[in-house]
């Protein structure tokens, strides 16, 4: 029907020229933006799921992050335990020598002088060896004293608890035990090694017998220090685990996180193709349909 009042191919062009209007610029924004999803509009369930993806790749990129500080501050500890094992190493060599018949007393005395700076080495070790400012080994406060709490997911139920606190205090038991005095002088002396007060007046031969009797606690402290020390060799792998474990799940959600947000530019940039190529063809049309008038008015002539 000819119609002055209402050209219905005007409106049917400009009502496709609108549709066609929006679709480009959809891609023109996909494309501009890499995104498919640019509004809750575009995907409103893509939008969510891919919203808890990324809220779990977060955690888990923080989880990451603290399974390898706690590996740090592990390494820190069993650094100091091994210098710990050493020291012992050598105090228990210098008792084994002065349990021999041949040290002199004045053989013990240069021995038990190097014996006792190392006890005090020993407890500087342990009551000042840090993390992040933190004592580790320090037999009331050290963070090791008590079970750890490892964050290694970014769930609240992601939790590994570390329990080093009955090794720590055994090698503070079997320290002290093993850092006493087994040679002196003539006359009485009172010497403080780790908290203890030792009165004594011993000749060589009682010296070569209290060093003697001094070995197998120092072989004691030895094996309660390996002890730990492979606790803490131990908690270091299974986070290492943990950090190669959450590497991968971290790597596959992002994946399945990008398959939802992220634009294919080769379907898209055909998409925008088409509508740009459709925009034409309709503004083309729309300009002949105003011509609809002219035709009416032929009729009147």
């Amino acid at each position: 029907m000819l119609s002055l009042h209402t050209n219905a191919a005007s409106l049917s062009a400009q009502n496709s020229l609108s549709s066609t209007q929006a679709k480009l610029s959809t891609s023109m924004t996909r494309l501009s933006t890499g995104f498919r999803i640019n509004s809750a509009s575009d995907d409103a369930a893509g939008l969510q799921i891919a919203t808890r993806l990324k809220s779990q790749t977060s955690g888990m990129a923080v989880a990451m992050r603290n399974t390898q500080n706690s590996v740090s501050m592990l390494q820190t500890a069993e650094g100091a335990l091994n210098e710990t094992g050493n020291i012992l190493v050598r105090m228990k060599d210098l008792a084994t020598q002065a349990a021999d018949g041949s040290s002199s007393k004045d053989d013990q005395t240069a021995m038990q002088a190097e014996y006792d700076s190392l006890a005090s080495e020993l407890s500087n070790i342990m009551s000042n060896t840090k993390f992040g400012g933190t004592s580790l080994l320090n037999k009331d406060s050290g963070k090791l004293k008590a079970d750890i709490k490892f964050q290694i997911g970014a769930d609240k139920a992601e939790q590994m608890t570390g329990s080093f606190g009955t090794e720590v205090s055994q090698i503070h038991t079997d320290i002290l035990a093993a850092s006493t005095r087994f040679a002196g002088g003539d006359t009485a002396t009172t010497v403080v090694t780790s908290g203890i007060e030792i009165s004594s007046t011993v000749d060589a031969a009682t010296g070569a017998t209290n060093a003697n009797g001094t070995i197998d606690k120092l072989a004691t402290a030895i094996n309660s220090v390996s002890a730990l020390r492979s606790k803490i060799g131990a908690t270091s792998n299974r986070l290492d685990h943990v950090y190669n474990n959450l590497s991968n799940i971290s790597t596959n959600t992002q994946a399945a996180a990008g398959r939802i947000m992220d634009v294919d530019f080769a379907t898209e940039s055909a998409k925008m193709t088409s509508s740009q190529m459709l925009m034409q063809a309709g503004t083309a049309m729309l300009k002949q349909t105003n011509q609809m008038s002219s035709m009416v008015m032929s009729l009147l002539q």
